[in-house]
């Protein structure tokens, strides 16, 4: 894998609320909701219309609206369930085949019949075409699709890999229409034809706009209209003035955590809420263990026992992030504290020296932080600053701060340039693995030239190939401890997920939970 598998993180940072939404979508083949349309203002772009390339936030919200994958991700919940198809199982004890059966009557938004050649079609032509910013790097295990009757779906992978489920009920599994798409090309006209909850009728630099697909047959049962959804570029301040003006119903990815706490603190005189919902975002120092001075254990555990995330996130984020000890966040499967129960939760100067002394190193410590200003939210070069400033308190360090336009970073990243450096991550499914695989299996996406045998060799293939997910608790806890214990990486922060919407628009809090799903069919405007 390489760093194509990154998302940015959300402009708007905070941590993962323990209990989820539960419930799940009714079957519905409604051609449309009895509300209104909807306006929903985000800072992000789409990158992409083809779900052969996008790998971005903006272009998988697009993905899940318009187009179907076999599984999805039901509200609240973490655990995929049949979409367009009636159901899906693995065929064989060792998770190497999994197949699924279709429902009945699928069809495209242009009426095209939807069938079993249209699903090996989409895995087929994204595995082919390979895009450098697509998700085809989540694939590795998929050796072929056979579809032996129009109504199934065989996988045959190479390897055992029980989230291939969660997988295929992500952006990465949207299906297409074989007629529409070419084979070895990316579509590049901003259209899109899918068979999802909605239809993309226009698309443009500065808005998209979706209307209700007449030939949806899922689970998704929609509460309006339509969506049209405007681009804002990054402009936070416009988007937070189009949502007080009026001129959006919903702001989504994009305001800052000052605005959000000066719309908290309105009490609803300005007509909008805030709306918070859970999210497995997360936010990591990364060290690079080839590098002369953040390749020594005892500088980085000195970091790891001076780094103040309360502090971080009460002044760099006021209140809207949560403290992250740990490599797999709250709220999924697996998650334990081993960065809490080894390195503490305040600030120990004196185990800061001792761990310096113990690596032979007596004067202050000279250590550039690297960062990017915006990939990974906006505040991200003032969160460095703060953690340099930490460092320097002590006493023990002379750290700074540079920050780099995100192309350079991710070249020099590559490169090994930097000692330690900030990475954002927003995972493409909810399962633990997607917090392990990435970061610490073999070709991971951190460039930071980590690598562990037990975890690699042993720990990884073993939890993947593990269907009763549950049982993988033991051993994603000693992979925590083993990253804990030799600090490839050091845990910052996890994300909330937040929106702001006018008080006459409904079931936001259905849009925002851990499965990165933003539903528009749930959204209702009075």
């Amino acid at each position: 894998m390489n760093m194509r598998n990154q998302w940015p993180v959300l402009p708007i940072v905070a941590g993962l609320a323990s209990g989820l939404l539960t419930g799940c979508g009714t079957e519905s083949g409604d051609s449309g909701g009895d509300g209104s349309s909807v306006v929903m203002g985000m800072s992000d772009d789409v990158l992409a219309t083809d779900p052969a390339s996008g790998y971005d936030p903006g272009s998988w919200l697009l993905f899940n609206n318009v187009f179907q994958s076999l599984l999805s991700f039901p509200k609240g919940g973490t655990e995929p369930e049949p979409d367009a198809a009636q159901e899906c199982s693995f065929t064989d004890t060792r998770t190497k085949v999994y197949e699924c059966t279709l429902k009945d009557g699928l069809k495209f938004s242009n009426g095209d019949a939807l069938t079993s050649k249209d699903v090996k079609f989409s895995f087929d032509r994204m595995l082919e075409i390979n895009d450098d910013a697509g998700p085809a790097i989540m694939f590795p295990m998929l050796d072929k699709v056979e579809t032996p009757d129009d109504k199934t779906v065989v996988f045959k992978l190479k390897v055992p890999d029980a989230t291939f489920p969660s997988k295929i009920a992500s952006g990465a599994g949207s299906i297409v229409d074989h007629r529409s798409y070419d084979a070895d090309g990316l579509r590049e006209d901003g259209e899109a034809v899918g068979s999802g909850p909605y239809k993309l009728d226009s698309f443009s630099e500065d808005e998209a706009v979706f209307s209700v697909n007449e030939n949806y047959k899922g689970t998704a049962e929609v509460q309006n209209t339509g969506v049209t959804l405007k681009f804002f570029h990054g402009d936070q301040r416009g988007l937070e003035k189009a949502l007080l003006d009026d001129k959006v119903d919903i702001a989504y990815r994009g305001l800052t955590a000052a605005g959000i706490s000066a719309i908290e603190a309105s009490n609803d005189s300005s007509g909008v809420e805030v709306v918070e919902g859970s999210s497995a975002e997360v936010q990591h120092l990364v060290f690079n263990m080839d590098d002369p001075v953040a390749g020594k254990l005892g500088v980085r555990q000195a970091i790891a026992y001076l780094i103040d995330r309360e502090a971080l996130i009460k002044d760099v984020y006021q209140g809207t992030a949560d403290p992250l000890y740990s490599i797999i966040p709250a709220g999924i499967a697996g998650h334990n504290t081993a960065f809490f129960d080894r390195y503490g939760a305040r600030p120990s100067q004196a185990k800061a020296a001792a761990a310096l002394q113990k690596e032979g190193i007596s004067g202050k410590v000279k250590l550039t932080l690297w960062s990017t200003p915006s990939r990974y939210g906006p505040a991200t070069d003032d969160e460095l600053k703060a953690i340099a400033a930490q460092l320097n308190a002590s006493g023990l360090f002379d750290a700074d701060v540079k920050s780099v336009a995100y192309d350079q970073y991710e070249k020099d990243v590559a490169e090994g340039k930097y000692g330690v450096y900030v990475k954002g991550w927003v995972p493409d499914y909810p399962d633990a693995d997607n917090f392990t695989a990435p970061f610490f299996g073999e070709g991971n996406v951190l460039d930071n030239n980590y690598a562990n045998s037990t975890i690699t060799g042993t720990l990884i293939p073993r939890t993947a190939a593990e269907s009763n997910r549950s049982s993988t608790d033991e051993d994603y806890a000693r992979l925590q401890d083993i990253v804990a214990e030799q600090l490839p990486v050091l845990p910052v922060w996890q994300a909330k997920q937040y929106a702001v919407v006018h008080d006459d628009v409904y079931g936001l809090e259905n849009c925002l939970d851990a499965s990165t799903v933003f539903r528009f069919w749930e959204l209702n405007k009075g």
